[in-house]
């Protein structure tokens, strides 16, 4: 489900069977660096829509953490973990964070929800149905990681 009006007026009659949230988490910045993070922010994305296209109805897809690329991990981390603690408090029993941005994998073990690494791959100049292929792969490693975190088995 996506974090659209119709589909969580579907999330609030089925909350009972949606226990899983995803968070892209996607950085901004307007520096030289700025065409490379918007081609990670939009692989995220993407790859968000085809992750909840195979769990509908199961998982929900949060619109995107968004953070200053330059931001300190410091004030970072405890900003994701006031959105994990919210979805806690709301009966969100497993929550996945997506993210192709590399600063996050240090993080991990201070997170209050599990990491999902994805290496970004540009798109903007693939064939379609190489593209298409891509995501493909991408979301079958990441269906993995997600069942393992539904079985409490450590990715």
């Amino acid at each position: 489900m996506e974090w659209k009006a119709k589909d969580i007026e579907i999330y609030l009659k089925e909350k009972s069977y949606i226990d899983t949230a995803v968070v892209p988490l996607m950085p901004i910045t307007f520096g030289s660096q700025m065409k490379q993070v918007v081609e990670k922010g939009e692989f995220i994305q993407l790859l968000s829509l085809h992750l909840e296209r195979q769990f509908k109805g199961r998982m929900l897809i949060l619109p995107p953490f968004t953070y200053l690329n330059d931001l300190a991990d410091g004030d970072k981390v405890p900003l994701i973990n006031q959105w994990a603690k919210q979805m806690k408090e709301n009966e969100m029993k497993y929550i996945f964070l997506l993210t192709s941005d590399e600063s996050w994998r240090n993080l991990a073990d201070q997170l209050s929800a599990t990491l999902l690494f994805a290496a970004s791959v540009p798109l903007a100049h693939l064939d379609e149905k190489y593209q298409q292929s891509i995501m493909e792969n991408q979301v079958k490693q990441l269906m993995n990681e997600i069942v393992q975190g539904w079985q409490g088995i450590a990715t």
